[in-house]
């Protein structure tokens, strides 16, 4: 049946902010059924775009703020150069022609398999100047999924970061009859296609802008395929236009100038090739917030990329969150000040949780003794950890899957507001954030303005809205398969909305078990509540068709070294721990604590620790580290036989 909502006018109230222009805070409408919030919705906070495309971006920062730093570019000594408006057009421009000199033609598709590189967004939008659509595949794939995505999307060209890269996949090449071009970027090809497109007419461009629009087709991304072959999500340059225009006005404070006077800037360090750091790099050009690019994840690299960039927000997945909150602890540890951090991490989930309460008027907010002990502890805690993200950083964007209450709160404690979200390759991003100034901790926030989210009658949230994608790309018939006849998008995940309409998200559908006296568990939140101790790396909660729920575990190695240094024990490989009667002792006690959260027949009753560590190279996580729960239960057969076996 159609849905109505309230016809009473929508509150809309600027936030108490210390600078002009702030942002606006739109209040839900709700439907409900039952006595419950079935469906929320968020008007759009600026109209949907009506022409023109991703692809005239570049070129209208350069025409409207030819000087302003819109990226920074990484210098081989590890310095920063700033690239203005004009400069990032005329390269976008160059490169875009190179394109065209090489006989690729408009909607022709281009793949780029690469680290998060400045290479990487500057093809991208070359590619959509030319009138093509880019093909993001991940660095980290097999030959035989590069081979697979390269055949689903007919890719006529392909730029790869490394000479490896291109190597690996030449014996595929005779199954790719459509893929004539291959570049390699380390190789300076990106450069050699700027120098090869100088003869083009510069009007060719203006042309093939020319005829995009809104709803042109502007990329094919794959998802991680958790089951079953990945799909390819047709994303138009209006979903991207949608997502980030509307993300840009309600994240006021993270797009725009700070009260402190600083420029907004982010260094991007998740995969381009995933949707969520891909949203973010647009936004940046969208909104001209000065964007960096780090390519290694490794600890020190990154750490040294954030000191050196500063950057004012980050773009970040729970797990980095709690590695940061794990590490911290731990250096305390090991300078005998493991109680002195306990204390100030009580503190600033306190802080946090009383700044929610005033925020949403059922508290006073913190007390003078909680605001005396923040003050106290600033500099001996929080400060540290405001340094290790670079030392400016005020604002996070959170997605990927739960963050939690405890840790959200710690981190706003600390001085770094969290905004949780959530969202799916389908939807560009975000389809729900935490809204400014008014947060509910432990949820993923409301509706993206121009979103609605409804739960279905068994628990299944679905989406609509303008970022929500057409369809699944159809290899066969070139164009897109619809993903919902009705306009509404199944999610797969299972959520519920409170009164106020903030979502939460329970698990997922397909992986709800049902144990055999029949209690339906969502292993979700008991896995990210054990994931977050620092003796676990990963969890996988089991039970579907048995008499109870058990888990598999995997040890975190910083955090096991960490552990036994603390004890005076030498460090060993992990499968010598597995009899550990001390580490069981520890992980039973956290088993014991997450089982708090559920009632008894979901409760984890045994768990095994494994001798490694689930990873993307055997299979077992999906680039953006999702479980593929298959995979884990067919290479741990036995260990999971044995957790029944009695």
């Amino acid at each position: 049946m159609p849905i109505s909502y309230s016809s009473a006018p929508v509150a809309v109230a600027p936030l108490d902010l210390d600078h002009d222009g702030g942002p606006v805070l739109v209040e839900p409408q709700t439907r409900r059924l039952n006595g419950e919030v079935r469906e929320v919705y968020v008007p759009p906070l600026v109209p949907p775009v009506s022409h023109g495309s991703l692809a005239d971006l570049p070129f209208e920062n350069a025409t409207e703020m030819p000087g302003h730093h819109v990226l920074s570019r990484r210098d081989p000594d590890g310095g920063w150069t700033e690239v203005t408006a004009v400069q990032f057009a005329d390269q976008v421009l160059a490169v875009a022609k190179g394109l065209i000199a090489e006989g690729l033609m408009p909607g022709d598709r281009i793949a780029i398999m690469a680290r998060t590189t400045y290479e990487w967004t500057l093809l991208d939008f070359a590619a959509w100047a030319a009138g093509l659509v880019t093909v993001p595949v991940y660095p980290t794939s097999s030959v035989f999924q590069t081979r697979w995505i390269l055949q689903d999307s007919g890719a006529v060209a392909l730029v790869t970061e490394t000479v490896g890269q291109a190597a690996a996949l030449g014996p595929e090449l005779s199954r790719l009859p459509d893929l004539h071009h291959v570049w390699v970027m380390e190789k300076g090809h990106v450069e050699r296609l700027a120098e090869q497109g100088a003869p083009v007419p510069d009007q060719e461009v203006v042309v093939r802008r020319g005829v995009l629009g809104p709803d042109t087709l502007a990329t094919i991304i794959y998802t991680s395929g958790t089951t079953g072959r990945p799909k390819g999500c047709a994303l138009s340059h209006g979903n991207f236009l949608a997502e980030v225009d509307n993300a840009i006005e309600l994240l006021h404070p993270v797009f725009k100038a700070t009260t402190t006077g600083d420029e907004p800037s982010t260094l991007l360090f998740l995969p381009l090739s995933h949707v969520f750091g891909r949203m973010v790099a647009v936004a940046c050009i969208r909104a001209r917030v000065r964007l960096g690019h780090a390519p290694s994840l490794q600890a020190e690299d990154l750490l040294a990329d954030l000191a050196s960039f500063r950057p004012t927000f980050l773009l970040v997945i729970p797990y980095m969150l709690e590695k940061v909150f794990n590490n911290a602890r731990a250096t305390a540890e090991r300078s005998g000040r493991a109680a002195l951090f306990d204390r100030a991490a009580s503190v600033a989930r306190r802080y946090g949780e009383a700044l929610e309460a005033r925020q949403h008027g059922t508290g006073s907010g913190p007390s003078r003794s909680l605001k005396a002990a923040r003050v106290l502890y600033d500099p001996l805690v929080y400060r540290r950890i405001r340094n290790a993200l670079g030392g400016r950083v005020r604002h996070v964007i959170c997605g990927g899957s739960p963050l939690g209450q405890r840790l959200a709160a710690f981190y706003t404690g600390t001085g770094i507001e969290i905004f949780e979200g959530y969202g799916l390759t389908e939807t560009t991003g975000a389809a729900t954030v935490t809204p400014p100034l008014r947060p509910r901790l432990g949820t993923v926030g409301w509706p993206l303005p121009g979103t609605r989210v409804r739960i279905a009658a068994d628990g299944e949230i679905l989406l609509a809205g303008g970022q929500v994608f057409r369809g699944y790309w159809d290899p066969h018939g070139g164009g897109v398969v619809p993903a919902s006849p009705d306009g509404w998008l199944p999610t797969g995940d299972i959520g519920r909305l409170d009164d106020e309409g903030y979502l939460t998200i329970t698990g997922r559908k397909k992986e709800i078990l049902i144990t055999a006296g029949g209690k339906n568990v969502a292993p979700a939140p008991l896995e990210n509540w054990l994931r977050s101790h620092p003796l676990i790396s990963q969890c996988m909660v089991l039970g579907d068709g048995r008499p109870y729920v058990s888990a598999l575990i995997t040890l975190d190695p910083e955090g096991i070294v960490h552990w036994r240094q603390m004890r005076g024990k030498h460090p060993v490989p992990p499968e010598l721990l597995l009899d550990d009667e001390e580490l069981h002792a520890v992980l039973q006690r956290a088993v014991d604590e997450t089982n708090k959260l559920v009632s008894r027949p979901e409760s984890i009753r045994r768990f095994a620790v494994l001798p490694v560590d689930f990873t993307q190279e055997a299979g077992h996580l999906t680039p953006s580290m999702k479980l593929r729960r298959m995979a884990v239960m067919r290479d741990f057969a036995a260990e999971v036989e044995q957790l029944y076996a009695r």
